[in-house]
């Protein structure tokens, strides 16, 4: 029997996917990429390896994070509420893993990787953000009939949920990471139609918390520094405050249209350390310039946006909770990072979603986008 051509194009991968999601988001991937080289080639080469060594990688990074996603959107996502216990406790020995000796990695002061032969690493944390935002979606969309908010028990439950994963990341530490995942917490406890006074007591509780833990000593002095650099940039120029001065510098010389890719001189002079990771703004910034950086915010629009559209339109309430929390972490994420290259957020080791040199964070963020595709080819299919 001969299928029409209306039919069988219903039937194809991308059929029923947002468009305009998907564009921006594999166009985020190819400027990464491209980035990526672009922030490594030239002292690779001037010190006799191989100039392509992080190109390689971050083009495997990308093809494993586009299986993943469409691995993530070919299964439905109401399916994950049988195995989301199963996805936290996954997270959890992760975070517990990388703190026993001989399996976790200390990477720039933080206990956060597990290292595999071959020079493969893995960041637990970044999983633990998908566990965490699926298993309070689970909690929060559980209501009893006739009641259009959370009770009170059931919001208790998804802060103790997310609360021993991140207490976990305390102990490595990792506070960055810690402050994306609060924000994704926070947003989806107050979107859920919780009281009020539970979106107070959490911000006044994280207030307390900061101050006890530097009262206490918990945060190191490498992290105390960051804090210092960001109030005053001037108070150690040559050392904690180098990073963000040459980062200032890097983006504030691209002027309007940059130095030209593969041109910057701040960028392949490697003035800015981690400027493959956490800081390859600053290669966009001196080397694409203003338009091409405001071009990569034009593209984060349009993801958040269409995320939020998602959750608006979606009539499963775990749809809408689970998208609400990737909201919530992409927002902050994406602002956190942007904002500490510029000097208006304190310093916080997190990469920019899509664009940054890794392979965890890249699966994490491809999944999460993986599930607001789910949920949106979902929705058009009972609509």
């Amino acid at each position: 029997m001969r299928i029409p051509l209306k039919s069988r194009k219903r039937k194809g991968f991308l059929a029923g996917v947002d468009q305009l999601l998907n564009s921006a988001v594999l166009i985020l991937l190819l400027i990464g990429i491209v980035l990526v080289y672009a922030a490594t080639r030239d002292w690779f080469a001037a010190n006799g390896l191989d100039p392509e060594y992080y190109l390689k990688r971050q083009v495997v990074n990308v093809i494993i994070g586009i299986t993943l996603a469409c691995g993530t959107t070919l299964i439905d996502y109401r399916l994950l509420r049988a195995y989301t216990p199963f996805v936290w406790g996954l997270g959890v020995l992760g975070l517990v893993a990388v703190l026993i000796p001989g399996l976790g990695s200390t990477i720039n002061g933080a206990r956060s990787w597990i290292s595999f032969p071959g020079g493969l690493q893995f960041q637990p944390a970044e999983l633990a953000k998908i566990s965490i935002i699926v298993g309070m979606a689970l909690i929060l969309s559980e209501r009893m009939t006739g009641l259009n908010r959370p009770s009170n028990k059931q919001v208790l439950q998804a802060l103790a949920l997310a609360g021993l994963p991140m207490v976990l990341i305390v102990a490595q530490p990792d506070f960055g990471t810690v402050l994306i995942i609060s924000a994704a917490v926070i947003t989806m406890i107050s979107l859920s139609g919780a009281s009020l006074y539970w979106v107070t007591g959490l911000l006044v509780t994280g207030a307390v918390g900061v101050y006890v833990a530097v009262a206490s000593g918990e945060v190191s002095e490498y992290q105390l520094d960051r804090l210092e650099s960001f109030v005053d940039p001037l108070a150690n120029p040559l050392a904690s405050g180098y990073q963000l001065r040459q980062a200032r510098i890097t983006i504030g010389s691209g002027g309007l249209l940059g130095k030209g890719l593969f041109d910057g001189p701040q960028t392949n002079g490697r003035f800015v350390p981690e400027q493959q990771t956490d800081f390859i703004f600053t290669v966009a910034g001196e080397e694409l310039g203003f338009l091409g950086s405001s071009f990569i915010l034009l593209l984060y629009l349009i993801l958040l946006m269409r995320a939020f559209a998602i959750a608006r339109t979606t009539t499963d309430l775990f749809g809408k909770m689970v998208c609400i929390g990737v909201v919530a972490w992409f927002s902050f994420q994406i602002f956190e990072n942007i904002g500490m290259t510029m000097g208006v957020m304190p310093m916080t080791g997190v990469p920019l979603p899509f664009l940054s040199y890794g392979g965890s964070a890249m699966f994490a963020n491809m999944i999460a986008f993986g599930l607001l595709q789910n949920v949106y080819q979902r929705t058009r299919r009972n609509s």
